[in-house]
């Protein structure tokens, strides 16, 4: 089994970003499944022209998308991407797209593939702050996510694929009082999602 493992770097006000540490953490392989670690820019649309030549070169059975949401309360898989780009910030090359549709004249929204309630439990059993979430937000990780599914249903692969928001690690927190995880912790979340959801 092929997996293919995205993040990103600093972004906004964050400087730092857990999920580009964690692709450095991952091993090449676990048990019969293949890592992929791929760092994306956080740039609106280009995200998805980074990444497509890895999916067509790979063909991953599997595609988990991470990023981060500082503030949240635990790690949230997402449960459906729209088909929309708005944002109060810049992207990383300064782009702030206002109500603007991602594909036109694509679906309106799609629903991740991944096993959630299963990624749920995994990590509730491994004693892990987690909650599904309803919304990716309409900023790059939203727009990636929507690329993603989209290129999947369009080209009818055979790929799972999803994104996963986790918190701020302890090690990348911007400010005191604000909720956060040992990147270890966010980590091995990772990796027993790798392990145990396929």
């Amino acid at each position: 089994m092929k997996i293919i493992v995205t993040g990103f770097g600093g972004f906004l006000d964050n400087d730092a970003n857990p999920t580009k540490e964690i692709l450095k953490m991952l091993p090449k392989k676990l048990k019969d499944k293949e890592i992929y670690p791929i760092e994306l820019p956080v740039v609106f649309d280009e995200c998805f022209n980074n990444l497509k030549p890895y999916i067509d070169s790979i063909k991953p059975d599997v595609i988990i998308m991470l990023g981060l949401a500082g503030g949240r309360m635990a790690i949230t898989p997402e449960r459906v991407a729209i088909n929309m780009k708005d944002s109060h910030g810049p992207d990383n090359l300064g782009y702030i797209p206002k109500d603007e549709i991602i594909i036109p004249g694509a679906k309106e929204a799609y629903f991740s593939s991944l096993p959630l309630r299963k990624i749920e439990q995994i990590l509730l059993d491994n004693n892990l702050a987690v909650s599904i979430s309803n919304s990716a937000g309409l900023y790059v990780c939203n727009n990636i996510m929507y690329h993603v599914l989209h290129y999947i249903d369009q080209s009818n692969l055979n790929c799972q694929a999803g994104f996963i928001h986790v918190p701020f690690s302890d090690e990348t927190l911007p400010k005191p009082n604000t909720f956060s995880m040992p990147l270890n912790d966010i980590y091995q979340a990772v990796i027993n999602i790798i392990e145990f959801a396929f």
